[in-house]
């Protein structure tokens, strides 16, 4: 595949692990994540964090909710390593967008991922806001567009178009729900997706015999049922 896969979580080992499987070429997190994985202090983590992934891309995201923190959050993390992409929401939580911001971000060189982005209006005024010849990546979140019953790869395939605009914007498949998405996101021409380590894990079932597959189903419904000590006669 053709298609980068980047690892998304905020579990330091995780992160290692993933690294060292040499399939990953980068990796993302949020605030959600890092809640979910008890971070603390922010700053300590996303030090720690460069140390171990040694070059490859991360994004960073801002905390501020409002534009002139925003501003100064991204600096900071962008301060922090060459290979930090800032994360900059597509708006704030009062629904105010936020392209002006990103692009005096851009302007400035700065490496930014643009997140949480789920129309193809906002994929247009995004790539439109980013400056020539720096490095972005903008975030289209498949996964929650697909949650609300809608298939997400007729928006996919148009945002590919609109990346292709703009040299050094990277169009990303977020939010990954499943194994399939990679193949999704690989036939569309999507740059890269990034996904959990519980999907991730899944990588080596790629091409397994389904044959197979179902015998191993069947054996784990039987194991459990024996663990369970269940009887029905």
């Amino acid at each position: 595949m053709t298609i980068e896969l980047y690892a998304d979580g905020a579990v330091l080992d995780d992160m290692v692990k993933a690294k060292k499987t040499g399939k990953i070429k980068g990796f993302t997190t949020n605030p959600s994540l890092m809640k979910q994985a008890g971070v603390t202090n922010y700053l300590s983590f996303a030090k720690e964090v460069l140390e171990k992934v040694e070059g490859l891309p991360i994004s960073f995201e801002v905390f501020a909710d409002d534009f002139e923190t925003m501003k100064k959050e991204a600096e900071k993390l962008a301060s922090l390593g060459e290979n930090v992409f800032v994360k900059i929401p597509i708006t704030n939580t009062k629904g105010e967008s936020c392209i002006l911001l990103i692009e005096e971000l851009s302007t400035k060189g700065l490496k930014l991922n643009i997140t949480a982005i789920l129309t193809i209006e906002q994929v247009e005024e995004t790539v439109s806001a980013l400056s020539e010849e720096t490095e972005n990546i903008v975030s289209v979140f498949a996964g929650r567009v697909a949650d609300t019953g809608i298939n997400p790869e007729l928006l996919m395939t148009q945002a590919v178009e609109i990346c292709k605009r703009k040299k050094g914007t990277k169009l990303l498949w977020a939010s990954s729900r499943e194994l399939l998405n990679i193949f999704q996101a690989e036939n569309l021409g999507v740059d890269i997706i990034t996904c959990t380590s519980s999907i991730l894990s899944k990588l080596p079932m790629i091409g397994k015999d389904l044959k197979t597959l179902s015998l191993e189903t069947v054996q784990m419904f039987h194991s459990d049922i024996k663990d369970l000590g269940y009887s029905i006669l």
